[in-house]
């Protein structure tokens, strides 16, 4: 659907390299270059669309004065995975090399996403961090990102275990739909079937409820121990990959991070994936700003 006309916004559908986007631009002049922010929208890789977006974009491309890029990567399952994230990183790079373009200076980009689209974020952003021909991101914001696929017993899982539109299960079922595998494999790996007890050992000291502020793990217990199926964890090689779980990313990237902010809420199954994330980052010297939503929901 087009872009309904804005008195204060120039809005228009371009292409950034095939990858279709809405472009929001202030009509003031500005006396000098303007921010830019990239948007990449949530909907779990399967929903969402600029135009459900497109609130939100008018709104901070009004209230921070920024040219806002809004990205319409192509859907799951008709466009298969890695396609997303890759057309998210095709977009920016794009928006990076012509800013002059639109009025933006390069060195004050920020990328901008929530839940899957914060997933895209955080991949873009360490894709980037060694890319000497390119400005480098500014910042990153990430609102109650989706972060990691091998550990779905975190307190906020258990916490947020059937809160209302994205309960623990559905989590699962999405990322098997996104991914287009069997939906019969969900109860193995909220059971964590699928993660092979080196790999738990290797990446305990990033993802684990030991590094949870006690203030989240009231009522929280340990899952009892499960056996490892190599059949399922065969079938699902994309959940450890650093472009599906950025938490799993070496500290040799997340050093090179943006500053960043991170946005949580109380009812959500991810909390804790940003507040994992927020400790790494802090842990590897990165500025973060955290805000947490304590009364929020996905």
């Amino acid at each position: 659907l087009p872009a309904l006309w804005d008195p204060q916004l120039f809005i228009k559908d371009l292409h950034f390299d095939g990858v279709p986007v809405r472009i929001y631009l202030p009509r003031e002049a500005s006396a000098g270059k303007r921010r830019g922010v990239i948007f990449f929208h949530g909907g779990c890789g399967i929903f969402g669309s600029i135009r459900s977006y497109e609130r939100i974009c008018r709104y901070i491309a009004k209230k921070s004065d920024s040219v806002v890029v809004s990205v319409g990567y192509h859907l799951s399952p008709e466009y298969k995975y890695p396609a997303q994230t890759l057309e998210c990183l095709t977009a920016t790079v794009h928006f990076l090399q012509t800013a002059d373009t639109y009025g933006v200076d390069p060195a004050r980009i920020i990328v901008c996403g929530d839940s899957v689209g914060g997933t895209y974020t955080a991949s873009v952003c360490q894709e980037l961090v060694h890319r000497t021909d390119l400005p480098k991101i500014r910042a990153q914001v990430l609102i109650y990102p989706f972060l990691q696929a091998l550990n779905f017993n975190l307190p906020s899982h258990q916490k947020n275990a059937f809160a209302a539109f994205l309960s623990r299960e559905r989590t699962v079922h999405f990322i098997l739909k996104y991914l287009n595998k069997d939906c019969s494999l969900k109860e193995a790996i909220l059971a964590g079937s699928h993660v092979p007890e080196s790999m738990k050992l290797k990446y305990r000291k990033w993802i684990n409820p030991d590094l949870i502020p006690e203030v989240f793990k009231l009522g929280y217990k340990s899952p009892l121990p499960t056996s490892f199926l190599p059949r399922v964890h065969e079938q699902v090689p994309e959940l450890f990959e650093c472009r599906f779980s950025p938490l799993l990313a070496e500290d040799a990237v997340i050093c090179h991070l943006p500053d960043t902010c991170i946005v949580t809420c109380g009812h959500d199954v991810l909390r804790d994936e940003g507040l994992l994330y927020k400790k790494r980052l802090e842990d590897n010297n990165v500025r973060v700003t955290w805000h947490h939503v304590e009364k929020g929901f996905h």
